[in-house]
């Protein structure tokens, strides 16, 4: 779960080639944004993510600001890591990682009645959102490193 999806190229990649290899990737993002040009950006690579089978979700009853992961019910972080460059390369965010330990599943609990109330969003989905917020958030992505 993230509330800002701005992605390098090496992060969509891994995504995707997890993807590919049947990993079940599945990515819950918010409906309603805090912030609108950041939600714009993180649209734009929703069609590229689903094509190649990460599962996007979209938090239905309004803004989710957390920032969890969880993998293969033993590994979890939850912290103040986005899905985003600043985050990832330049900023000093902290979480806790937890490994084989039981507090893993209560974090996969809570993915789980997130997922619940979220929307699977398709390409279908991706087509039929409107040009000129399409066009807006691909122009977004020239300025996607300082965001």
């Amino acid at each position: 779960i993230t509330p800002y999806l701005i992605l390098d190229d090496e992060m969509k990649n891994a995504m995707a080639y997890a993807a590919k290899r049947g990993i079940d990737v599945k990515i819950i993002m918010p409906h309603i944004p805090d912030k609108k040009y950041a939600y714009l950006l993180a649209r734009t690579y929703y069609p590229e993510l689903i094509a190649s089978g990460v599962k996007i979700y979209e938090y239905e009853p309004g803004f989710t600001h957390a920032k969890i992961f969880v993998s293969d019910d033993e590994k979890a972080t939850v912290g103040s890591i986005n899905l985003d460059f600043r985050s990832l390369y330049l900023h000093f965010e902290c979480a806790s990682y937890f490994f084989r330990n039981a507090v893993v599943m209560d974090v996969e609990e809570d993915f789980q009645k997130t997922l619940a109330k979220s929307e699977r969003i398709t390409l279908e989905n991706c087509r039929k959102y409107p040009f000129i917020r399409r066009f807006a958030g691909k122009a977004l992505r020239i300025l996607a490193p300082l965001m």
